[in-house]
């Protein structure tokens, strides 16, 4: 049986620990992977057989920016429907719209206290992995 995964897209690795270890402290089974430019990303989520059943994408990405990541993944029939949360330090309001014009499921800033940033990833787990109702892979 394969197991499930959750994309990391994220760039800082200070802030990626901090995720990483948030995260674990949710309990879930998924693996989490990681991706540390927005082009590995995109091939990560192009390549792979199985698509995660969460992304978590930064905006401000080396190589790719998380908007052009966000548009690519709309843009393909295998990973459109992949829900995907901006985690970001940004609250510029283009970023914002742009987000939601480009299909993002939810838009959050990236709380700077890691107890606020645990809270956060414990309720986007909660919802997205927990309780919300996701599209089937396969029709």
């Amino acid at each position: 049986m394969a197991t499930s995964t959750v994309l990391l897209v994220e760039d800082n690795p200070d802030d990626e620990q901090l995720i990483l270890r948030a995260l674990k402290q949710t309990g879930i089974s998924d693996t989490i992977e990681v991706a540390r430019n927005g082009r590995e990303a995109v091939d990560y989520l192009l390549g792979v057989a199985t698509p995660p059943r969460l992304v978590m994408l930064d905006l401000k990405l080396p190589k790719m920016g998380g908007l052009e990541v966000l548009q690519a993944l709309r843009l393909d029939n295998k990973t459109r429907m992949i829900p995907v949360v901006v985690f970001t330090s940004s609250i510029e309001k283009t970023d914002v719209l742009t987000s939601y014009d480009l299909g993002a499921n939810s838009y959050i800033r990236k709380p700077v206290d890691y107890r606020q940033l645990t809270d956060v990833v414990k309720l986007i787990v909660s919802y997205w992995l927990q309780t919300n109702v996701a599209p089937p892979t396969e029709r």
